[in-house]
């Protein structure tokens, strides 16, 4: 103790010679709160073990940052069409990111809500009134039409907008309208933005599933892709659900007798028969292996069942991530109708609730969810009428992928839909 109550500094060594007193001692004291001593204070022996640390820090640090560059240098540049958030969003998720992931798409959406009230765009409205038949050459006209176009679907929103549900062909075969489809307004507060339905018939058409080259990647005989010579015929693609690989589908993949992931009893099913017919259901009471299965794609629970909207549709644990299931972003899901024909919906401002109520209110009994955000949902229609050999795609809505993006190797799974 010093005179006053004061506590002592603690002497610093001086060194031979030395008083500590003065600048030097001052120097030494400043010194002393570096994270380690000064070369000039180490005798040969900490020298070398010093370079040797600071050698081995600087090569660790480098090999790290060479195997994350690669690494994400691999995520951007493998094939596909993917775009660049999407490509750094699935290697966030495949190195054990997604929550972070999860907590900028929620930052994002708060800071971006979809926007309530308002009208469609210039273009929305000019597509969604354009219902004007396609028009075949009198060489492909049917004698007697198979295939009527469906009756208007009542809009989501009253009063409708002109041709709001009202169906178009959006692919033929033999004149028959094989593929048709319509626009609408998801509900009463979001009616800026769009949704679209297909409609596919399940006599007149055979379904191929596709596995994706990196979801749930693995070898199988179908390609990841539809190759020249393999698109004759060719009149719709759509995409497929949550991924299998990190769980989040809570369901499996089949395909020709491979399996990824484990296919789940109670999981929402497409599942594809070896004749080319589709059927949809619960894995387990409605649908199951049988001989005839070729494939399966399993992707949370249904939706719509037995003709209604599931009664805990607002449970948001049920649907994904807790708190996208709420949100209004881009969504896609696919149902069955009670005659076996296949109504697909995808839309710009979706949540669980507005998906299942349009997958319903399009004629759907069974019905499930598939994947959701821009970077996924997608319906292309086919026209072989220029081309039977290489059919031009488009898409029913605009995302983030263009048309053509099952013609070169698809990152995740897909269906492909030919005519009979």
């Amino acid at each position: 103790m010093t005179q006053g109550g004061q506590i002592a500094e603690p002497q610093e060594e001086t060194g031979a010679g030395g008083s500590g007193g003065g600048r030097d001692g001052t120097r030494r004291r400043r010194r002393r709160l570096l994270p380690w001593k000064h070369r000039r204070d180490l005798d040969p022996a900490q020298l070398r073990r010093r370079r040797i640390t600071v050698r081995s820090l600087l090569a660790v640090t480098l090999v790290c940052l060479g195997t994350l560059g690669w690494s994400v240098g691999r995520a951007l540049t493998y094939p596909g069409k993917d775009s660049t958030t999407a490509r750094l969003a699935e290697w966030a998720r495949d190195h054990e990111l997604g929550f972070v992931v999860d907590k900028l798409e929620d930052w994002q959406y708060r800071m971006n809500p979809p926007k309530v009230g308002g009208t469609l765009s210039p273009d929305a409205l000019a597509r969604m009134n354009d219902t004007a038949p396609a028009t075949p050459s009198p060489a492909h006209i049917a004698a007697q039409p198979l295939i009527p176009l469906r009756a208007p679907m009542t809009p989501m929103v009253s009063p409708g907008l002109p041709g709001e549900g009202v169906y178009r062909t959006l692919a033929s075969a033999h004149g028959e309208p094989v593929v048709q489809g319509t626009y609408v307004r998801p509900d009463s507060e979001h009616t800026s933005y769009e949704a679209a339905v297909a409609w596919i018939s399940g006599k007149y058409a055979r379904f191929q599933l596709h596995p994706g080259f990196r979801e749930p990647g693995g070898t199988f005989d179908v390609p990841p892709t539809i190759p020249k010579g393999q698109r004759t015929g060719l009149v719709a693609t759509w995409n497929g659900g949550f991924r299998i690989t990190d769980g989040g589908s809570r369901g499996g993949f089949y395909l020709d007798g491979r399996t990824a992931g484990e296919l789940r009893d109670g999981a929402a099913s497409e599942v594809f028969y070896r004749d080319g017919s589709m059927k949809l259901g619960v894995w387990g009471r409605d649908v199951r292996m049988t001989p005839d299965v070729v494939g399966v794609r399993q992707c949370l629970e249904l939706m719509v069942d037995n003709g209604r909207v599931v009664p805990d549709i607002d449970d948001a644990s049920k649907w994904g991530v807790s708190d996208q299931s709420k949100m209004f972003v881009p969504r896609s899901g696919v149902g069955v109708t009670a005659q076996g024909d296949i109504v697909m919906v995808v839309g710009q401002a979706l949540d669980a609730r507005s998906l299942a109520a349009l997958m319903q209110r399009a004629g759907a009994v069974r019905a499930m969810p598939l994947d959701m955000n821009r970077a996924w949902p997608s319906f292309m229609s086919y026209d072989g009428s220029k081309d039977p050999a290489d059919p031009k795609p488009t898409n029913i809505l605009d995302f983030e992928d263009p048309p053509d993006r099952y013609y070169v190797q698809a990152t995740r799974d897909f269906v492909a839909v030919y005519a009979r």
